[in-house]
């Protein structure tokens, strides 16, 4: 499994005309950081065992769970297609603010997640439960071709620890709530990116399992079509993508609902086409306190395009080979011949 952060960027690509933030993540926000519980066993089926797991938890941090309730932050949300889940949404569509900590799972793990979210919860502010209550935000996407989801494969207290790990360098691909994702018929799960957008910073983080390799899309260049057409991964294309954005930009909810709307638009470059059973949910957050000020949105939509489409990117570029249940294999996105297609057309 891969617990590194690789990039393109390493090799001289570079996607758009914005200067990436010096992590080229999420992290480059002041403040915010992510973490991993990832989980990997192989048990004899249920009810003897677990079976096979390969999955996890991602926590994303916006800032200090102990005050996140009482000091909430701006926020909002947004769906391409809705064949999926993030508990908590509708609250932040109602009243634009952000409570907790975001937690990524598997599909089958949001209810165990959400658990251990409250207890985290509980455990960083005493007075929740007390003097109020918090609805933790929990996305999910589908790691059930690799990973047996007849049981769920975390426990609640993976929620705390993803979160207890949170850090400003954190590892991508093939870990946490990516570690059974599949992505354009490659291995996928978690990325990260981000861009300066005049004084201010975007940051995106993506869990990615979705796409067919056909439509697979860097930079501009058919990729999936150059490589050749290959087996599918999966029978069904139809998968998910959760992605959140965050800026220190001092803007207000409905602009933030206006922001995580564009991370769709970084998909689409990267060949995503929303199938109509996937998932695409996304949900945009600023660190910024005090009023909203005016500010140059369109730079904002800018750098959460290409940040929301380069965090594809180090997905794949991140992830390895892996192997799961029934002995299905996710590949890992070849190295030197994606290196040499974009040489060719330019892009290095």
């Amino acid at each position: 499994m891969s617990g590194a952060r690789h990039s393109l960027r390493d090799h001289g690509l570079r996607i758009g005309d914005l200067e990436a933030g010096p992590r080229c993540s999420i992290a480059d926000v002041d403040g915010v950081r992510a973490g991993h519980v990832t989980v990997v066993r192989d048990e004899p089926d249920p009810p003897a065992g677990r079976g096979v797991a390969r999955s996890g938890v991602t926590a994303i941090a916006p800032g200090d769970p102990a005050t996140l309730a009482r000091e909430s932050l701006r926020a909002g949300v947004a769906v391409l297609n809705g064949a999926g889940e993030m508990t908590g949404s509708i609250q932040i569509a109602e009243w634009g603010v952000l409570e907790t900590p975001v937690y990524l799972t598997a599909t089958m793990s949001v209810g165990r997640v959400y658990d251990g979210a409250v207890a985290a919860a509980v455990a960083a502010d005493p007075a929740i439960g007390v003097d109020a209550v918090v609805i933790p935000v929990v996305g999910e996407c589908d790691d059930s071709w690799l990973s047996d989801a007849r049981v769920v494969q975390v426990d609640a207290q993976d929620a705390g620890r993803a979160l207890a790990d949170a850090d400003a360098d954190f590892a991508e691909g093939a870990v946490g709530a990516g570690t059974g994702m599949v992505c354009f018929d490659f291995k996928g799960g978690i990325g990260s990116a981000s861009r300066r957008a005049g004084d201010a910073t975007v940051g995106a983080l993506v869990l990615s399992n979705f796409g067919e390799r056909r439509h697979l899309r860097i930079d501009g260049v058919p990729v999936g079509r150059l490589l050749g057409d290959g087996a599918a991964t999966r029978p069904h294309p139809a998968g998910s993508c959760i992605a959140v954005v965050a800026t220190d930009a001092p803007v207000g909810s409905a602009d933030l609902a206006r922001i995580a709307r564009r991370a769709g638009l970084g998909l689409a470059r990267t060949g995503s086409t929303g199938h109509h059973g996937s998932g695409e949910i996304f949900l945009a957050f600023s660190t910024a306190r005090g009023p909203v000020e005016a500010v140059d949105v369109d730079a904002l939509f800018e750098a959460t395009v290409d940040a929301t489409e380069e965090a594809v990117v180090n997905s794949l570029w991140s992830a390895e080979t892996t192997t799961g249940r029934e002995g299905r294999v996710a590949p890992a996105l070849p190295h030197d011949a994606v290196l040499e297609l974009l040489a060719r057309h330019g892009r290095l």
